[in-house]
């Protein structure tokens, strides 16, 4: 399974719903690969910034036909999860390395996360994609972004923030999709990432939250 996730605005908490996925699959163990491409994964993990090269690498140096390098960029996180993170280097990726990425998604075993970062994720991944996932907050200039995307994904991961306004029936009616998880804002999930506690215990708003999800185990 190939869950892909993504915001139209920076500060939405897409690492923390890509990387909490990632956990809950692992924890109940299943194989899982979360592949870092927005660069913050292995900091929401607790992990030391890995100083090797990443996908960003393979991207800039490598044949999109030579995806057996990015199984020797992964580093693991637990026993049952591993990062592809981007690495140092930053990126311009020709669409034949995103579709040799993603068809090296669509083969790995168990699952794989794909943090996406902020914008509209390119085709190929959307298209190996069983489930795509919007990440937003109830905010008015992320919603005037969400208004305008040129494809729909298949859910919306609503963060819901006191003193916010717009609420769940607002993002549903803007984005044309179900919000298929609520995350209620939660000071627990910040000091957890910053104490680097998150792998050992995914906080219980964020298990409920997306306990809303029919194909989470």
């Amino acid at each position: 399974m190939v869950i892909l996730c993504w915001s139209v605005k920076g500060g939405s908490g897409t690492t923390v719903v890509a990387t909490s996925l990632a956990l809950l699959h692992a924890t109940r163990g299943i194989h899982t690969t979360l592949v870092d491409l927005s660069g913050d994964a292995p900091a929401c993990l607790g992990m030391a910034d890995p100083l090797g090269p990443g996908i960003g690498h393979w991207f800039e140096g490598f044949p999109a036909g030579n995806t057996a390098v990015l199984d020797h960029l992964t580093v693991p996180s637990t026993a049952d999860l591993r990062v592809l993170p981007v690495g140092l280097t930053g990126y311009r990726a020709s669409s034949s390395h995103w579709e040799s990425l993603a068809a090296w998604c669509a083969h790995q075993p168990g699952t794989v996360v794909i943090d996406a970062g902020v914008g509209e994720p390119h085709d190929a991944l959307w298209d190996v994609a069983q489930h795509s996932l919007l990440v937003v907050r109830g905010c008015y200039l992320a919603l005037r972004r969400t208004a305008r995307l040129l494809r729909k994904p298949d859910g919306v991961v609503l963060i819901s923030e006191p003193g916010r306004a717009l609420r769940r029936p607002d993002v549903e009616a803007v984005s044309g999709t179900a919000v298929v998880a609520q995350l209620e804002w939660d000071p627990v999930v910040a000091r957890s990432v910053d104490a680097g506690l998150l792998a050992g215990r995914v906080p219980r708003s964020i298990r409920e939250g997306l306990g809303e999800l029919s194909w989470i185990p």
